[in-house]
């Protein structure tokens, strides 16, 4: 009896396997996608596109009501093809979780933001997967695309759905394939970005590649925990040479030396070298945040990732030094920063997005006020500032025009949005501090310009 049994769970499993895999080849299965931010919402586009009927999942409802508006929250995500697809019957968006049993594919896009003591949170992921554990099904794919430490899947997520009775490889599958969505890039998305696939089980790899290979090339790697690692290592590499570059720079100042001309100049090796910019600091949601859960994970192992701590710490300090070089220019000009009227050009946390997560503009505004200078924004991506974790500015976007600028004591470039004019900028300032190197080639003549 036992044998019939186990030879019954061998063939369920099998047929579970196969007739996922087919829908997906037929682009029959439903994707279901929770998490319409930055990573979800390009991702449900791109399955859309590529004929997948697509359901995406929020708590925001005013995302979802958006979308059902035919209006897109994110500016550089067009909402044509959104509402191609919603007219086409391919689309659609909800908060009602229940609708997760529709979903053959369920993608889990949520944040995983650090606590104060820059340690995981991984309160995101926790919830959405208890929510997928009351109403998921027998021959769902799910798959963690949120960045996070080795062992995150089989830690965090097995257990939860495997506790419904389910076996993992058999009655579901699971998998983790890293998001690599580059907000603003206009040359690499989706479908052209090869995705790194782990599964739990043989089983739970063969289904989440055939997922990932429907859309773009997919990149099978042993285990989930590879996966995780594969992430981990692609960002904090940034960081690491982010950090180098950011050190260099406030040595070549000391020097009386452009960086940017020395790492163009260094560009031109065609072998052995990358190049990486310095910046006024770290932002967006991976690289400030993604290696300290190595660092974190490595402590299980008494362990100490002396590297990564160390970009850590140059890479925070950077705004420090964009206040210390802004002060020096001020006292140039025969000014105190207390009192000074001092514009931040640009809280996006990089050119050309309306993302200002984790932006080190909102420590450099947060440095000025605590020297009590009187303190302004601009940004045509961001109109006004929302609370964040960490902040809470009750500020919107100062018009940008000569007048405004003729009465700011600095201009501080955060953030060289293509919008802006430099030569503009710079004729009608006093004072232009700049972390972008966005001035280059530039006539200074009245020396207005200062790297930082």
């Amino acid at each position: 009896m036992k044998d019939i049994m186990r030879g019954n769970n061998v063939e369920m499993a099998a047929n579970n396997k196969t007739k996922l895999i087919k829908m997906i080849d037929d682009r029959t299965a439903k994707v279901g996608i929770i998490g319409l931010r930055y990573v979800g919402l390009p991702l449900a586009i791109h399955f859309g596109k590529s004929g997948f009927p697509v359901i995406g999942f929020d708590l925001d409802i005013k995302k979802i009501e958006k979308l059902h508006k035919g209006e897109s929250y994110i500016k550089h995500v067009s909402i044509e093809p959104i509402n191609d697809m919603v007219k086409a019957g391919r689309f659609d968006v909800t908060g009602d979780f229940n609708r997760l049993k529709e979903a053959d594919c369920i993608l889990i896009c949520v944040p995983t933001p650090l606590t104060d003591k820059k340690e995981p949170d991984l309160t995101y992921i926790v919830d959405t997967t208890e929510t997928v554990a009351q109403h998921f099904r027998a021959g769902q794919l799910i798959v963690l695309e949120s960045t996070t430490y080795p062992g995150t899947t089989e830690e965090m997520i097995l257990p939860r759905l495997e506790k419904e009775g389910m076996t993992c490889g058999s009655d579901f599958f699971l998998a983790y394939s890293p998001e690599r969505e580059d907000p603003g890039n206009e040359r690499f998305n989706a479908s052209n970005t090869p995705k790194v696939v782990g599964g739990v089980t043989p089983s739970c790899m063969e289904v989440a590649q055939a997922l990932y290979s429907s859309i773009t090339r997919a990149v099978p790697v042993s285990s989930t925990r590879a996966a995780e690692l594969t992430k981990i290592l692609e960002n904090t590499f940034r960081s690491v040479n982010i950090a180098l570059v950011n050190e260099l720079k406030v040595l070549a100042h000391k020097m009386g030396i452009n960086l940017f001309e020395v790492i163009d100049a260094a560009a031109t090796k065609p072998f052995g070298y990358t190049p990486f910019y310095p910046g006024p600091g770290l932002g967006g949601h991976c690289i400030p945040i993604d290696p300290f859960y190595l660092s974190w994970k490595a402590r299980e192992y008494d362990f100490s990732t002396r590297f990564i701590h160390l970009a850590g710490e140059i890479n925070t300090s950077m705004p420090y030094y964009v206040i210390e070089r802004t002060v020096e220019a001020l006292n140039r000009n025969g000014k105190s920063m207390k009192g000074s009227r001092i514009l931040v050009l640009g809280m996006a946390y990089k050119k050309n997005v309306d993302d200002e997560r984790e932006s080190p503009g909102y420590v450099i505004m947060k440095m000025l006020l605590e020297k009590d200078a009187e303190v302004f924004y601009n940004d045509p991506w961001i109109p006004y500032l929302k609370p964040t974790r960490k902040h809470d500015f009750q500020m919107k976007s100062t018009p940008l025009t000569p007048e405004t600028l003729a009465s700011m004591d600095a201009v501080i470039i955060v953030t060289d949005h293509s919008d802006y004019d430099f030569a503009d900028i710079v004729k009608h300032s006093h004072l232009v501090i700049d972390t972008r190197n966005a001035t280059k080639g530039i006539d200074d003549a009245g020396k207005k310009i200062v790297m930082a």
